[in-house]
C-alpha cells in the first residue's frame, strides 16, 4: 500500500512548527479522541512535567479533570463522552453518575447523547446522604433500572465503582458498564490496573474517551521527544501489559 504523510500540529506546550509524520501512526485514533487530547492540552487538565501521584510514583503526566470547570468545558466535554459512548455501541438502559464528580458528566452527556445522535438516554445520580423528606431516598432522576453504564472521570483505585456497584444492585438494576475520560493503563499494586481490577471483580465493560497509548501516539506527531521517551520509560516500568 502507499505510504502516505501528512501535516499536524504540535500539541499546545509542545515545540511550535510543523512535522511530516506517517498517516498510518496517526490514524489509529479515532478523530474525536484527537480533538479530546487536543481539548484537555488547550484547558490545561492534561500537563506534562513531573507529579507525585498519590502512589509516590513521580508521573511525566497529569490529567486533572477538576479543571473541565467552565460551561464551554461541560458542553464539549459531554459531547466527546456521547461520541465515546456511541463508538462502543454498549446497549444500556440509564445512565449513572455517582456523586458528586458523576453529576455533571451523567447531565453533560445525556444531553449530548440526545443532540448529536437522538439518542434520548434517562440518567440518574445518588445523594452522598439519603433524603427522608419530600420525594425521599438517596436516587435523584430517573430510577436505576435494567441495564446501567456508569459515567465517572477516571478510576484510580475502584472504591467509587464498588460504591456505584452496591447502589445499582440494592436498587435490582444491573451494572453493564463504565465509561471514564482516560485509562492510564498503569498498574495498581498487582500486574493489574485499577480498571482491569474493575473488568475482572464486577465482569463489565470499562470505555474510556481515551488511554495512555493514544497520548503516546499523539506525542509522536510531534518532534519534542524529551516529553515522549518520559512517559514511554514511564509507561514500561509501570504500565500493564
Amino acid at each position: 500500500s502507499l505510504f502516505f504523510f501528512v501535516m499536524l500540529r504540535r500539541p499546545p506546550g509542545l515545540n511550535q512548527g510543523w512535522s511530516l509524520v506517517s498517516s498510518d501512526l496517526y490514524k489509529r485514533m479515532e478523530q474525536y479522541q484527537k480533538d479530546f487530547v487536543d481539548f484537555t492540552l488547550e484547558t490545561g487538565v492534561l500537563k506534562f512535567g513531573e507529579f507525585t501521584l498519590k502512589s509516590g510514583r513521580i508521573s511525566p503526566y497529569f490529567f486533572n479533570a477538576g479543571l473541565f470547570n467552565k460551561g464551554s468545558h461541560l458542553s464539549e466535554l459531554g459531547k466527546f463522552y456521547a461520541q465515546a459512548i456511541e463508538a462502543s455501541a454498549l446497549k444500556f438502559d440509564v445512565l449513572f453518575g455517582p456523586a458528586y464528580k458523576g453529576i455533571p458528566l451523567a447531565a453533560a452527556a445525556s444531553i449530548a447523547l440526545n443532540d448529536s445522535f437522538n439518542h434520548n438516554v434517562p440518567y440518574s445520580f445518588n445523594r452522598k446522604e439519603a433524603k427522608d423528606h419530600g420525594e425521599g431516598g438517596s436516587i435523584v432522576g430517573h430510577p436505576l433500572e435494567g441495564d446501567i453504564l456508569i459515567i465517572d472521570d477516571v478510576i484510580t483505585a475502584g472504591t467509587a465503582i464498588r460504591e456505584a456497584q452496591d447502589i445499582i444492585q440494592n436498587c435490582g438494576a444491573n451494572a453493564k458498564g463504565v465509561i471514564v475520560a482516560l485509562d492510564r493503563q498503569e498498574k495498581g499494586k498487582g500486574e493489574l490496573s485499577a480498571i482491569q481490577e474493575v473488568e475482572q471483580i464486577f465482569g463489565i465493560t470499562v470505555l474510556s474517551i481515551i488511554n495512555l497509548s493514544h497520548i503516546i501516539d499523539y506525542l509522536k506527531t510531534s518532534d519534542d521527544s524529551k516529553i515522549l521517551d518520559k512517559i514511554e520509560s514511564y509507561r514500561s516500568q509501570y504500565g500493564i501489559s
